[in-house]
């Protein structure tokens, strides 16, 4: 048998019992704190069981900014497979970017340990929740990811119809759509809060104008039946998560703008967006290079 240095082996007449080996390290560990005297085997101890502490589950959720997906873009190393896939009628290329945000929990599918919530908590750039909170208690993490899939393909479907009924009753020189088929392509992302991002990609998809600009533009939000954009969860590290892939705008619902109002990270301008003529609106005057004169997120204005 090979061996590393100051390793031995023994035969099993003379190996010593697990328990037995155990006992011995015991022994060997209190005649050491013996040695240190009292006040520094407390020390010791209270350290041993501070790891022991951070180590434990905790009943916590942590949260953080989690990656951006350009709409615009593709979903494959070869480019060949774009994220929103038009059939039936005729597409155009933009020159920027449209990211939908998200946020990386951890401790929905195994419990976080204490570690990481002091982590989270002591991080600015971070969020801790408690998980009765993401996951209603009654509720398996099975189904709580079943439901967040379930709003995704929602969001989805839900987008195409209003980025088409949009256009029905808009000329944005797009010619006939009516026989438009959109398909999306995301894995690893659930929920409804990419509704708005989505929407938007397929107006600018099957539209001849250049609405970007070449600027990369972030935002989030649902789509409402009524054509509003729902306040979501998470918009302070979307915006953080937005800022770091480059976005300089950021279109954000005006439900949630109590909690943007002094969270805009610096170099990114929010606008504040109550449904979906608002937010193309504001996504051609962005492009057009007429953004500042846009409406910023007050508190006054999510109440």
């Amino acid at each position: 048998m090979r061996m590393s240095s100051g390793e031995f082996a023994q035969s099993p007449t003379t190996r010593p019992s697990p328990w037995r080996r155990v006992g011995r390290a015991v022994g060997r560990t209190v005649g050491y704190l013996r040695t240190l005297g009292v006040r520094y085997a407390l020390g010791a101890i209270g350290a041993a069981l501070c790891v022991i502490l951070l180590l434990l589950p905790s009943g916590f959720v942590t949260e953080g900014p989690g990656p951006t997906r350009d709409v615009l873009g593709t979903v494959d190393d070869d480019g060949s497979k774009s994220m929103i896939e038009i059939s039936g009628a005729k597409t155009y290329r933009d020159s920027g970017k449209l990211l939908l945000t998200t946020v990386n929990s951890y401790g929905t599918r195994e419990p976080a340990i204490n570690a990481q919530v002091l982590w989270a908590w002591l991080n600015p750039k971070a969020g801790v929740l408690p998980r009765e909170a993401v996951i209603p208690p009654g509720q398996t993490t099975e189904s709580y990811l079943e439901k967040t899939r379930k709003q995704m393909t929602g969001a989805q479907d839900s987008a195409a119809s209003h980025a088409l009924a949009y256009l029905a009753k808009h000329d944005e020189g797009q010619g006939d759509v009516s026989k438009a088929k959109v398909t999306m392509h995301i894995d690893d992302i659930g929920g409804p809060s990419a509704g708005l991002m989505y929407t938007l990609g397929v107006i600018d998809r099957l539209t001849p104008a250049d609405e970007s600009g070449g600027r990369t533009i972030a935002g989030t939000g649902t789509m409402e039946k009524d054509g509003s954009v729902g306040e979501i969860g998470g918009i302070r590290l979307k915006m953080i998560g937005a800022k770091r892939d480059g976005a300089t705008w950021f279109l954000a619902p005006a439900g949630n703008c109590d909690e943007v109002v002094g969270n805009v990270p610096s170099g990114l301008r929010d606008v504040r967006v109550t449904n979906l003529d608002d937010a193309y609106r504001a996504l051609k005057a962005i492009g057009q290079g007429k953004g500042d004169s846009l409406p910023h997120c007050t508190v006054k204005a999510a109440r």
